[in-house]
């Protein structure tokens, strides 16, 4: 799955935790008469779970990592409860503070969004700012168009639903898109069951930072190759600032641009070769 098509599937899947957070609410009737704070808190925590949830398992789904989705996920939709949480309340303030206009409840759903994006910054490979900043820019976007939807469409109910739905969808577009347009050094598969899958390595990349394992166990590996010819764990990056080195670890060997090697510093373009996967790292400089 390349990066472009991230955009594509990120925002379907947060448009999909959008509608079931829409939904969720209105079956468990969750409105308190006299305390609007306290219903936008619990309302907000509930949307930003189910929206959270789905954005941030989606690199474990595409990947076909059942370990990395669960785990993610779950970071995700902790992280939009307590977005939904602060920033439904807040946009909600900052709405009757400053005279009723749409862009004021815009602001408290970018913080909404800037908590998703943080959980996806980490459970990925790309550095938490990145993810922060396409969260929160979605977030504002998302808020904008919510209540543009809630605006246009007589039916409040219909409004809503609407609304969440791009809200979701242009949270998960927005973090896909900046990590995209950010990124510095990515793995791309050319051969093998995940074909066309790339892997962002940018946090791995800082000197000193923590090494990038590839393997074929969810459990062991930071980049999972669902290959039985590849190791548990087959080699390692390791980041030296502005380059990586990959290091050898298994009994198969590795092969860089068709020779085994034991430790190498990668360039731009060179093609890795696994068991039965070969994969191309590339760089923006």
């Amino acid at each position: 799955m390349s990066r472009l098509m991230k955009l594509f599937y990120y925002g379907v899947l947060g448009a999909i935790g959008g509608v079931i957070g829409w939904q969720a609410s209105n079956l468990l009737g969750l409105s308190f008469a006299g305390n609007v704070y306290l219903s936008e808190i619990v309302v907000g925590a509930l949307i930003g779970f189910f929206i959270g949830l789905l954005i941030g398992a989606a690199d474990g789904l595409l990947t076909r990592n059942p370990v990395q989705a669960v785990k993610a996920g779950l970071l995700g939709g902790l992280l939009g409860l307590a977005g939904g949480a602060i920033g439904l309340p807040l946009a909600e303030g900052l709405f009757q503070l400053l005279g009723g206009h749409v862009w004021a409840r815009a602001i408290g759903w970018g913080i909404f969004g800037a908590l998703i994006g943080l959980a996806c910054g980490y459970s990925g490979g790309s550095q938490m700012w990145k993810g922060a900043l396409g969260g929160f820019l979605g977030g504002v976007l998302g808020g904008v168009l919510l209540e543009s939807a809630r605006n246009w469409l007589s039916d409040p109910l219909l409004g809503k639903a609407a609304g969440l739905l791009l809200m979701g969808a242009s949270v998960g577009t927005f973090i896909a898109l900046i990590v995209y347009l950010l990124s510095r050094a990515w793995l791309k598969v050319v051969s093998g069951k995940l074909k066309g899958t790339e892997f962002i390595l940018d946090k791995f990349m800082r000197e000193n930072g923590p090494s990038a394992f590839i393997g074929s166990d969810a459990l062991k590996a930071d980049i999972v190759l669902p290959d039985p010819d590849i190791a548990p764990q087959h080699a390692m990056l390791k980041g030296a600032g502005s380059y990586f080195t990959l290091k050898d670890m298994s009994l198969d060997g590795t092969y860089v641009n068709n020779r085994r090697i034991e430790q190498t510093k990668l360039r731009n373009n060179q093609k890795i070769k696994m068991g039965n996967t070969q994969l191309e790292y590339h760089e923006k400089r």
